[in-house]
This record gives structure tokens, sequence and C-alpha cells, in this order.
């Protein structure tokens, strides 16, 4: 017998009330395509959003300070056997200066992100390294640190924490074990995974994330955002797929900018207290009204120009011209009516997301 299709009234006003919603509603919602429907879906998302943290957004300055790869993921413009991206690694002097002007201009964490590179994190000087760099970058700023290293051994990620480390980002990309295997060439899944259960013993947050446009279903989206539930991560990501130069996948299509949107706004009816990014590393500045709009509270990816300093998914875009810095993105969420949160509110909600078992803090919107 088949089930009779879902009010999307109903499926709203349980959302807002905070009620668990059934697989079926939320691939209903993952399917909507009419406009003032997901208008409706996209209100939700902000209402929901401001109940936990009013008008106010969190800035996350980004350092990719080593762009070299020992893997060779199909999706990715830094894979290892790739011979089109420019590889660098960052001399800590350069990484010192960059989290100093990041942190001047009011970011309220620092994301250093590196390929999984040897030179880093192999037992000994590699470690040495990425303690150093991590040591240096915590003294300088005093700000929470974010580090996405890869699948990195349990030793790196002790000593990871015990240098102040807040959040641990490491990817599946899609929780489809089948799709995973396509994207992430011998790269073992449960091992991965086990990574960030273990870095939440240690006391990491954890923000897990997706990419769409690689070849999910909509039951794949659903399936992801239960096993972000299951693992307790504290920041939950969706970015779109964007075809690169010089992988298996260069010529495949992008997809349409609504599946990103309507994830996001999904994700906030789910995860109302938890941290979703918008990312400026998709569109660029351009992008993050939507993505905003459709719930999301942090804005990622935030570059300083000249800073010699590249993106991920589109590694230039809006970097160099200023559109990826701070006060680019202030000056924009100034024109939907948001404001950065202070550095307080940042660090209150990160202490108590340390402490909820539950794996998401309290806001500091009014109910």
């Amino acid at each position: 017998m088949t089930m009779p299709k879902p009010d999307l009234t109903r499926v709203l006003a349980r959302a807002f009330r905070e009620e668990p919603l059934e697989d079926r509603e939320i691939l209903y919602l993952l399917q909507l395509e009419d406009k003032e429907d997901l208008d409706r879906l996209f209100a939700t998302a902000r209402s929901l959003r401001e109940r936990y943290f009013g008008r106010r957004v969190f800035l996350y300055g980004f350092i990719y300070f080593s762009t070299w790869c020992r893997n060779d993921c199909a999706f990715c413009y830094y894979r290892a056997s790739n011979k089109t991206p420019h590889r660098y690694r960052k001399p800590l002097e350069e990484v010192l200066e960059t989290a100093s002007q990041l942190a001047a201009a009011g970011v309220h964490l620092v994301d250093l992100t590196m390929g999984e590179d040897p030179f880093y994190y192999q037992k000994g000087p590699g470690l040495v390294r990425l303690r150093e760099l991590v040591q240096g970058v915590k003294r300088k700023t005093g700000l929470s640190l974010m580090v996405s290293p890869g699948a990195v051994s349990k030793n790196a990620l002790a000593a990871l924490v015990e240098e102040g480390v807040d959040w641990f980002a490491c990817y599946q990309e899609t929780h489809n074990r089948r799709l995973y295997r396509r994207l992430r060439l011998n790269q073992g899944y449960d091992s991965r995974m086990q990574k960030k259960v273990f870095a939440r013993t240690l006391g990491f947050l954890i923000e897990e994330g997706i990419m769409v446009g690689l070849g999910e279903s909509d039951a794949d989206i659903l399936h992801s955002l239960r096993e972000m539930e299951r693992l307790g991560a504290q920041q939950v990501r969706v970015m779109s797929f964007v075809p690169q130069e010089g992988t298996p996948l260069e010529r495949a299509a992008a997809p349409s900018p609504l599946r990103e949107l309507k994830t996001i706004a999904v994700m906030r009816l789910l995860f109302p207290r938890r941290l979703i990014p918008a990312s400026l590393d998709v569109a660029g500045l351009m992008g993050l009204r939507s993505r905003l709009g459709a719930g999301a509270n942090v804005v990622t990816s935030i570059i300083p120009p000249q800073a010699g300093l590249l993106g991920v998914s589109n590694s230039t875009l809006d970097v160099d011209n200023g559109g990826r810095n701070p006060q680019a993105v202030r000056a924009e969420l100034a024109r939907m009516g948001l404001e950065p949160a202070s550095l307080r509110e940042y660090q209150e909600w990160v202490e108590k997301a340390k402490t909820s078992s539950a794996g998401a803090a309290g806001g500091f919107g009014q109910r």
C-alpha cells in the first residue's frame, strides 16, 4: 500500500516544534521543487536558527597550509596524481602572519587545513612540525582552532588535543559505502569513521561533512544525516561538487545549487542548535546570501587577500580580489540584517558543546 504524501504544513510545524521527523518526511523535504514550498522550508530553517542564535553568525578563518596529499580522491583537485595544481607548504612564519591578520579582523576560529601530507604527520619530525605550527597559531591568536589534517594517527590526534585544538574536521563526503569507494580511492570507510569516534573520546568537537552532486540519491543524503546524528557531530556541513581539472570527474556536471541549499535547510530542521557552515569555497561571496538564507550560521573559508593561499573547491575564487576577507563578509551580513557574533559568544558555545552529552550546545538567541 502506497503511503500518502506528507503534508508540508504539518511537517514544517513539527520541525518547528523540534519533534523528530520520519525518514519519509525528510525525503519529502529534500525533493521539494516548488518555489513557494522551498521558501517556506527556508523560512522555517531561518526561524529555528534565530531561536538559538538570534541574528548572529560565526566567522571562520581558513589557512590551507599544505596542498600536498598522499591520497588520490577522484573528486579532489589536489589528488596525489594530479600534476595541475600549484603545490606548496607554507613556512611557519607565513602561517602565523596570516593567522594574526585573521584574528585582528575578528574571526572566531582559525581552520588549519592540509592534504594528508606525511611531511606533517609521519612519526617523529612530521608530528613535531604539526605541533609546532598549532602551538604557534594558538599562542599568536588565542582563538579556537580547527584542524583538518585528514585521517591522521591516534597519536597525532592526541598530540593535537594536548595543544588545545578544539575541532577535528574529517569528512566522509558520503556514507554510501559503494559511492565512497569510488570517490575516496584506497581509503577505508570504517577506519576514517573510527578516527572521528576516537577523536570524540579525546574531547574534540567534530565537524562531519558530505558533498552533493556526486551521484548520491536523496536516500543517501538521508542516510548521511542519520550517520551525522549517530556520530554526534557538533558541526555538520554540505558542499556542492565542483568539477576539477586533472581529475577523473573533471567533465562531470556540477549539481544545481538548490541541492545544497535544501540539504542545509533540512540540516537546520534536524539539528537546530548545531553549527552549519555557509562555505565561500563553492560560489564565493555571491553564494553566501542563499546559504545563510537556507539556515546556515557559520561563514567558512574566509581568506585574507594577497596571502598566497588557495581554497579547495574553487581554489582561487574571490581570494585575491578580497571577496573572502572578513570585511567583505561583514558587509554582506549587514546587507542581510545579520551580524557577527562576539568572540565571547563563540567561546561560550564551544565550551557548552564540549560538556553536552547530546553533542549540541544551546544557542544565545531568544526562545
